[in-house]
């Protein structure tokens, strides 16, 4: 069976359209998870059906360059403004917020930027600020857009024709993903891939732009209880931006799962069992951590 695109919503605010999905029941935990850098609104195929497992309504937003109007210049702070006005057009006073990799410190943002309305905050795969901690990505982001888009087209070019199979084209990243549009029936990875690497390149380069500058709020603000979800093998967010976040995020607790940087189905869905809750999580699936101590269960 051919793989189709969940239904797009959009909401225009300032003039910016911003596209979004919604998955699992209506009436299900209101939840707003935002993707990784790059990502896409889309959901994988497994990710839906855990979803639809959890009793989570999960409202997914594409930031601004991914497919949503872009917004030079922003802030991760920013995207408080824009989850506020998608909760609003739900109807949700209060709401629970998720975010992997790059995703993670934009629901941080939220939670310490809307007190009144986030319930909970789980990170999965995130980092800690940058003028504090640093990764090998933030230095191309420190050479200017100019350089950034350069570096980026050219590794979507090689993501998708790994994927493929096949040389990348001379072209760069759009030809690539032209090129590879036509493989078999993936369940819609490289239409995923599209939109992320190709389409959203703008997103992407935001995101890397703003996560190297200050976020933009005071992490130590945050009320609302989080988790913090970190892979024990993760190359691409290190344990020093684990400890750097336990140390700094109020009450958080962390909580360890076997691999690396993705989550497996079975750890995917004990993050939605712990946002359906709103606390707590199932011992199988992770090692968990309270700041200041540890505890195994």
């Amino acid at each position: 069976m051919t793989w189709t695109p969940p239904k797009t919503h959009e909401l225009t605010v300032d003039e910016r359209t911003i596209q979004y999905c919604l998955y699992g029941e209506a009436g299900g935990v209101p939840v707003v998870s935002l993707h990784g850098t790059p990502g896409t609104r889309w959901e994988r195929p497994d990710v839906v059906a855990a979803i639809n497992d959890s009793g989570l309504r999960v409202l997914l937003p594409g930031r601004p360059g991914y497919g949503s109007g872009r917004r030079p210049g922003r802030s991760v702070a920013d995207i408080a403004y824009d989850v506020q006005a998608l909760a609003d057009a739900e109807g949700w006073d209060q709401f629970a917020v998720t975010g992997f990799s790059g995703g993670a410190p934009h629901a941080l943002a939220c939670a310490a930027l809307l007190p009144e309305r986030i319930t909970f905050c789980s990170t999965v795969a995130g980092i800690g600020p940058l003028d504090d901690l640093d990764l090998d990505w933030a230095n191309d982001a420190r050479q200017g857009e100019e350089h950034l888009r350069k570096h980026l087209a050219h590794r979507g070019a090689e993501v998708i024709a790994s994927l493929a199979d096949q040389p990348v084209p001379a072209e760069g990243a759009l030809a690539a993903a032209h090129h590879s549009a036509g493989a078999g029936d993936d369940n819609g990875r490289h239409q995923r891939l599209h939109a992320s690497l190709i389409d959203g390149i703008d997103g992407w380069i935001d995101d890397d732009l703003a996560l190297i500058r200050p976020w933009g709020f005071d992490l130590g603000a945050i009320e609302a209880p989080v988790s913090v979800w970190y892979g024990a093998d993760d190359e691409n967010s290190s344990i020093e931006h684990t400890e750097w976040l336990l140390a700094n995020l109020p009450g958080a607790i962390g909580h360890e799962y076997d691999g690396g940087h993705d989550p497996s189905d079975v750890v995917q869905r004990a993050v939605f069992a712990e946002l359906s809750r709103g606390r707590g999580t199932d011992p199988s699936a992770t090692r968990s951590r309270r700041r200041g101590g540890s505890s195994r269960g």
